[in-house]
């Protein structure tokens, strides 16, 4: 019995391993094509030629209903969409952990008012306010990702206030206590981190979600018309009459939601592949299957 379960715990690494290789891999190759787009796209994305053109040599996805080179939007669609989804990201991590901390630390009154903010703000439909301010507000690049920065850092500062909670318990926060170590020394040197592997693993998960739901505000046409990104392109497809008709889709729409799907795959095969990695409690946990 104990063999069975060994070696299903080495099936699941080498499972996880695969995944978190091959999730790397996917998003390697997307963040070169948003770095070097420029030199990879066969086109500047606004240069216009024959329109509703099919595949061919020379345009390998064909042109859109002004003329544009699908591809080269393809292309220039990732920048847009990895820039949106890691500035988000990045910001939301930093603001939910700092307010984490602060949260776990402090058992006074603002840690308190910290944690009824994130309650309310849990408990309000995300993306329908989402949806609303992107309505109201300027089709721009930057008001989306001030909105879903907004939206987007309170699951984090929950995880990390949870997680602090438990540490400021151990016997080496209360040593560097008694020997007169800071607040600001003890949170920096003995909590943060102890919670870097879980920021980490919600940092991954966050691009994913904001991944989707940039594409799905893009898609619902409220998306920035200059900037276009993966789901820019995707509405502009399925505005065009009857393209769900003709076999228009399958160079126009398809392309973008690949993309779409192959990241959050990606961030998905990388995440999982993280958090049995640095999360220590699923390694006790397994061990003790084991």
């Amino acid at each position: 019995m104990a063999g069975s379960k060994g070696e299903r715990r080495m099936t699941g690494v080498k499972v996880n391993n695969v995944l978190g290789s091959l999730g790397l891999g996917i998003l390697a190759i997307l963040i070169t094509v948003a770095i070097f787009a420029p030199q990879i796209a066969p086109y500047d994305p606004h240069d216009t030629y024959k329109w509703m053109e099919r595949p061919s040599s020379e345009h390998l996805l064909g042109t859109n209903d002004v003329g544009n080179d699908i591809l080269s939007e393809v292309i220039y669609g990732t920048r847009v969409s990895l820039f949106i989804a890691f500035t988000v990201s990045i910001t939301a991590i930093i603001i939910g952990t700092a307010l984490g901390l602060i949260a776990g630390y402090s058992s006074g009154v603002l840690g308190f008012l910290i944690m009824r903010i994130v309650d309310i703000f849990l408990t309000i439909p995300r993306m329908v306010l989402i949806i609303v301010l992107a309505a109201f507000l300027t089709q721009s690049i930057w008001n989306l990702i001030v909105i879903f920065i907004i939206f987007g850092w309170m699951m984090t500062a929950r995880i990390v206030r949870s997680e602090v909670l438990t540490l400021r318990s151990q016997y080496y926060v209360d040593s560097a206590k008694m020997l007169g170590g800071s607040d600001r020394y003890i949170i920096w040197r003995h909590i943060l981190p102890n919670v870097v592997p879980l920021v980490v693993v919600q940092f991954i998960m966050e691009a994913s979600h904001v991944i989707i739901a940039e594409a799905g505000i893009s898609f619902l046409g409220l998306g920035d018309p200059v900037a276009r990104s993966w789901g820019t392109i995707f509405n502009y497809a399925f505005e065009y009459p009857n393209i769900i008709l003709s076999d228009a889709w399958m160079w126009w729409m398809l392309p973008p939601g690949l993309c779409i799907a192959a990241t959050v795959l990606g961030l998905t095969f990388v995440g999982y592949a993280l958090e049995e990695r640095l999360n220590p409690k699923l390694k006790t946990v397994v061990g003790m299957e084991a």
